[in-house]
C-alpha cells in the first residue's frame, strides 16, 4: 500500500535530529516505503535547504513537500485534507512532533476535517499528559474521532537495540532468561544517566522533569519486559500490562530526586522544584517477582552517558544489557526512529503504548507525583559531573 506521511512540526529539533534522518535511512534502504511526505508548518520552509541540514543529501527533496497553515485555525485543515487528496486505497500516517498541549487539539481538528478515516494512523509523542487525570482527558479526546487501532503512541525506548535484546532473549525457550524469576533474581535494576543537561528545552522541562520525562515512560516501559509472565504467548501489550498491572503503586518513602547545580539558572527560574535526577524502587505483587527489588534511575548532568540494565542475582553474580553493545561485532543497529516509523507503517502494534499501560503507568507513580508535590524538601543538589554510583 502506497504511504503518504505527515508530519507536523517538520522545521522542529526532533523533526530534524531524528525524523529526517530516519527517513533518509529508509529512503536509502527501501526508497519505495515511502511515497510522500507532506511537511506542516506555521511559515514558509525552504524544504531543501531544511533536508540538506537534517541528513546531509537532498535525496528526500522529490518526495517531500511543505503546507503552510495556522495550526489554530479548524478552517485551514479542510484545505490540508484537499492537499493530500488521500485515495481510498493508500494510507496517510499523520505524526504529531508537536508539544502535547497541541496535540490534542490539533487531533479534534483534523477529526472534525475528516481525516480520520480507516486508512490513517495517527503518532503520538509521549509525554501522554502530566499526570493520571490528563492522560484519562487526552486518550478520552483522542479517542472521539481515533479508534485504538489507529493510534501509535511512541515510546523510542521500545524501539532501541536494548528493548529488541531483552525481547529476544526473554522469548527464546532455550535461553536461561525465558525463565527469570525471583527464584534466582535479587535485584532489577534500569538505569539512563545523561551527561548533557536540559540542553535549551527549559519551558518543555519545567513543565515535565525526570520522573514523567523519563521513569513513567521509558524505563517503566523496560521493566515491564522484563516481568513479562509467558514471553509471546498473547501479544506483547497485553503481556506487559499484565506486569503493570502486578507493579504496586510506588511507595514516596522509597523515591528520590536531585537537581543538578545551575538548572534554576538555565530555565530562569529562581527556586523551581523540577527534579533532574529521580530514582524509584518498586515492588510487584506476582509471587514470581514477591522480594526482588525493581530500581529505576534517570539523571542528567551525570558523569557519563549511559543506558543499561543490570541483573544482580541471588548467587552473587550479576548481567548487564547496555544500549550499544548488545549487537554481536559488526552488526548494524537500527535506529529507534527508524524502526518505529517502519513499524507504524506496516501497521506492527507491538513496539507501540496502549492507553491501558499509559494508565497504568501514571497510576504507579500517582503517590510519588503527590508527595513531592506538598513536600519540596527532600530535593538534592547535586554538581554537574556527579557519579551515579554517588545515589545506587
Amino acid at each position: 500500500m502506497n504511504t503518504t506521511l505527515l508530519i507536523f512540526g517538520i522545521t522542529g529539533d526532533l523533526s530534524r535530529r531524528k525524523l529526517l534522518p530516519a527517513l533518509q535511512s529508509i529512503q536509502n534502504d527501501t526508497p519505495d516505503t515511502v511515497q510522500r511526505i507532506i511537511g506542516v508548518s506555521r511559515r514558509e520552509v525552504d524544504i531543501e535547504a531544511l533536508l540538506k541540514e537534517a541528513t546531509g543529501t537532498y535525496d528526500l527533496a522529490t518526495k517531500t513537500s511543505v503546507f503552510t497553515m495556522d495550526l489554530a485555525d479548524s478552517s485551514a485543515y479542510g484545505c490540508l485534507k484537499d492537499y493530500i487528496n488521500l485515495p481510498d486505497n493508500e494510507q496517510l500516517v499523520i505524526y504529531l512532533s508537536v508539544p502535547p498541549g497541541a496535540a490534542a487539539d490539533i487531533v479534534d481538528f483534523l477529526g472534525e476535517a475528516g481525516l480520520n478515516t480507516p486508512n490513517v494512523k495517527i503518532m503520538f509523542e509521549k509525554p501522554f499528559g502530566f499526570d493520571l487525570a490528563s492522560a484519562v482527558e487526552f486518550i478520552d479526546r483522542t479517542s472521539r474521532y481515533y479508534t485504538e487501532d489507529q493510534i501509535y503512541r511512541i515510546d523510542h525506548y521500545m524501539g532501541k537495540e536494548l528493548a529488541q535484546e531483552i525481547l529476544r532473549v526473554r522469548r527464546d525457550v532455550q535461553n536461561h532468561h525465558h525463565t527469570w524469576s525471583g527464584a534466582s533474581i535479587a535485584t532489577i535494576r534500569i538505569v539512563a544517566s545523561e551527561k548533557i543537561g536540559i540542553e535549551g528545552r527549559a519551558q518543555f522541562y519545567e513543565q515535565t522533569g525526570a520522573l514523567r520525562d523519563f521513569l513513567q515512560g521509558h524505563l517503566m516501559q523496560l521493566l515491564s519486559l522484563l516481568l513479562i509472565d509467558t514471553p509471546g504467548a498473547s501479544g506483547l501489550p497485553k503481556e506487559r500490562l499484565k506486569a503493570l498491572q502486578q507493579l504496586k503503586p510506588a511507595d514516596p518513602s522509597k523515591a528520590a530526586r536531585g537537581q543538578y547545580e545551575g538548572y534554576q539558572d538555565e530555565v530562569q527560574n529562581p527556586g523551581s522544584v523540577t527534579e533532574t535526577y529521580a530514582s524509584l524502587t518498586l515492588e510487584s505483587s506476582d509471587p514470581k517477582w514477591q522480594g526482588v527489588t525493581l530500581q529505576l534511575i534517570t539523571g542528567k548532568a551525570l558523569d557519563t552517558k549511559r543506558s543499561y540494565i543490570q541483573i544482580l542475582y541471588k548467587d552473587g553474580s550479576e548481567e548487564i544489557f547496555e544500549e550499544g553493545k548488545v549487537l554481536p561485532d559488526g552488526a548494524k543497529a537500527m535506529d529507534a526512529y527508524e524502526r518505529v516509523l517502519l513499524a507504524a507503517i506496516e501497521g506492527e502494534k507491538d513496539i507501540f503504548t496502549t492507553s491501558d499501560e499509559v494508565l497504568r503507568a501514571w497510576h504507579i507513580v500517582a503517590p510519588v507525583q503527590r508527595a513531592w508535590a506538598m513536600d519540596t524538601t527532600d530535593l538534592t543538589l547535586y554538581p554537574k559531573g556527579t557519579s551515579l554510583t554517588r545515589y545506587i
